[in-house]
């Protein structure tokens, strides 16, 4: 649940770390030093995350607990990776 309800915070606060940089401000501005991240990476990673936390609150925690655990763990990792890749533009 933690993860889902950090999703988008996570998404914002890194996005707005990348605006409040030079270059983030420059791409803002005039066009110039954006990110080349590809778009599809990014979406990738925030469905990856999204979907992955739905399963991980829908599966049952009686019934095999360590597939759970590997989707929180997915989860967090396609989560952080997003947050990396939304920095590694600033």
């Amino acid at each position: 649940m933690a993860g889902l309800v950090l999703l988008l915070p996570t998404v914002l606060v890194a996005w707005l770390a990348v605006l409040a940089s030079e270059s983030g401000a420059d791409c803002l501005m005039y066009g110039e030093r954006c990110p080349t991240v590809p778009g599809a990476a990014l979406w990738a990673c925030f469905w990856a995350a999204a979907g992955l936390g739905v399963l991980a609150l829908a599966w049952p925690r009686t019934r095999w607990p360590a597939a759970r655990c590997w989707a929180v763990v997915l989860q967090w990792g396609a989560q952080l990776t997003l947050g990396a890749l939304i920095l590694s533009g600033a």
